[in-house]
């Protein structure tokens, strides 16, 4: 059995965790697997957008036991190289041209919580419960941290991952990790609804601006605006932009 699908909705990918029978727990495979399909969705000049979601009950509640086993028995420089493969993955969704929205239902915990939390858009049912535990059991959700802290407050942040407990839907978005909340019986059919718009706004436009807000982060005031003025001039020269402004002119 596969541990990922991919299904297609018109322009819209479907990447779908499935491991039910394991809560869509991460292991090296899945993790392979997510980055490969994203990496050849991204090489797909027909897509407009990603969702990532679980088969089964849940999203994801983060390392199966293997992965933990494997890691009670590495040494530094093997779970160094293992923690820099399952950055990569965080890397690569923001990375990617097009959005990668999370479509979380059931439990999203510890990585399948960063999981969610590293795609550019998070969409809930309004029963599933999210959370970072790592401190449980000694450990660190240390790789979502770099997105959580851009997310957040830094008070917020410091709670989330050294509390370790379990939230709502409802209180995820209110800490800004939750975009939209849907009632879990419509929930397919909202998600669906939701990304169809990425079917009626310029994609070029929807790139740029993809990469005009992440590459933004950090950057000094006056360098923010510069890469928002190159931004803007491309914008400008794409087929897109010149089909609507002379539609528009037209009216």
């Amino acid at each position: 059995m596969s541990e990922l699908l991919t299904t297609d909705d018109g322009p819209i990918r479907y990447l779908i965790l499935n491991r039910p029978e394991k809560r869509n727990a991460l292991n090296d495979a899945l993790v392979a697997a997510l980055k490969q399909a994203l990496l050849k969705a991204d090489a797909d000049d027909n897509l407009r957008a990603m969702v990532i979601k679980g088969a089964g009950n849940d999203f994801c509640s983060g390392a199966d036991l293997s992965a933990l086993q494997k890691i009670s028995e590495s040494n530094y420089e093997e779970n160094l190289e293992d923690a820099q493969g399952l950055a990569e993955l965080f890397s690569i969704i923001r990375n990617v041209k097009i959005p990668v929205v999370s479509a979380v239902h059931g439990r999203a915990l510890a990585g399948g919580c960063g999981l969610a939390t590293g795609c550019d858009i998070v969409l809930s049912t309004d029963t599933a419960r999210f959370g970072y535990p790592e401190v449980k059991i000694g450990f660190v959700p240390a790789i979502v941290t770099a997105i959580l802290q851009r997310n957040v407050s830094e008070k917020q942040a410091f709670e989330l991952i050294t509390q370790g407990f379990e939230f709502s839907a409802a209180e995820a978005k209110g800490y800004g990790l939750v975009n939209r909340i849907f009632a879990e019986t419509t929930f397919e059919a909202d998600v669906r609804n939701y990304v169809a718009v990425y079917e009626k706004v310029s994609r070029s436009a929807v790139m740029l601006s993809k990469k005009l807000l992440y590459e933004m982060d950090g950057m000094p005031f006056d360098d923010a605006l510069e890469l928002g003025s190159e931004i803007n001039a491309a914008a400008r020269m794409t087929d897109d932009c010149k089909a609507g402004i002379e539609k528009f002119l037209k009216k």
